[in-house]
């Protein structure tokens, strides 16, 4: 396994001078990317000093738990009492260690902060899970949230419409294209209200949101209307014209990407109708055919029958 160097003293190849280089852990080296100079071969075994070659024997010499993730309210570092392995145990010691098993449970829940805090992450989690999102957007909706019962935002304002808001708020600082619609299905919280406090989110914590370009939009639609790779890259070539022609200033993202994807559907034959885009991109018919229309227009687009 060969991956960057991170903290090495070593911090130029001796022989080309490059700062390309690459640790590779399997054989205790530093190799330079450039030009293969092995600078160094003497690198510290970082992981376990204990060998296992199946599974369940790993498993067995593991001394460590779980890593931390925000996404528990105790970011994972509380002990569990797991309710397995008591089935040898007498009826009486079985009730004692429920009741053990219970109380602590609740006593690593117990101000209200922290109740709010665990009820609002499970929220996330479940949005997350109905979205399908990776662990990275999971991760940055916890912290988000978190800075903001910090900040004492919460306050006055409903946890699964926040938590809701960070989720959408996570997404767009990663640049993955997910709607407010999605959202507000998959967390049955209106619209208006996701909007609403995700603009108070961005105000008040002073985050940069990048601004959604047309070809983050292209490839999620692509994939709902069907096009192949052709017509997918055709469509990224109209947009790279419609950005010269400055037709995407001033316009909806997701309505450039449809009018692309619209087009480059009829130049490769694999037709597509408006009405198939429209309801792919969340928009009406009308977008899609004016934004069509100019783009035919300004691009000069010539399409024989």
């Amino acid at each position: 396994m060969i991956d960057k160097l991170n903290s090495l003293s070593v911090e130029r190849c001796s022989e080309c001078g490059s700062s390309l280089l690459l640790r590779d852990t399997e054989n205790a080296e530093v190799v330079c990317g450039n030009c293969g100079f092995v600078v160094t071969t003497r690198l510290t075994d970082r992981g376990p000093e204990w060998r296992a070659f199946t599974p369940e024997e790993c498993r067995e010499k593991i001394r460590v738990g779980a890593p931390q993730t925000f996404m528990l309210h105790d970011k994972g570092l509380t002990t569990k009492i797991d309710w397995r392995d008591i089935s040898g145990f007498a009826p009486e010691k079985r009730a004692q260690l429920h009741r053990i098993r219970q109380w602590q449970q609740r006593s690593r829940v117990s101000s209200s902060t922290e109740k709010s805090l665990a009820r609002a992450l499970s929220e996330i989690s479940r949005i997350s899970d109905t979205l399908s999102l990776p662990k990275n957007i999971v991760e940055t909706s916890a912290i988000t949230y978190r800075k903001a019962v910090n900040e004492g935002l919460i306050r006055g304002r409903s946890i699964r419409g926040m938590a809701t808001a960070a989720t959408y708020l996570a997404c767009r600082q990663n640049k993955l294209i997910r709607t407010i619609a999605e959202l507000s299905r998959a967390s049955n919280i209106n619209k208006k209200e996701i909007a609403s406090n995700y603009r108070f989110l961005v105000r008040k914590m002073k985050i940069f949101v990048p601004p959604v370009r047309p070809n983050q939009h292209l490839t999620k639609l692509s994939n709902q209307i069907g096009l192949g790779g052709l017509t997918e890259g055709i469509a990224h070539k109209i947009l790279i014209g419609a950005k010269k022609q400055k037709l995407t200033s001033g316009r909806g993202a997701k309505s450039i990407a449809a009018a692309a994807c619209y087009i480059a559907s009829i130049i490769t034959g694999n037709y597509k109708t408006q009405r198939e885009v429209a309801e792919a991109a969340d928009l009406t018919e009308v977008t899609i055919r004016n934004r069509y229309r100019e783009m035919m227009r300004r691009l000069k687009i010539i399409i024989s029958l």
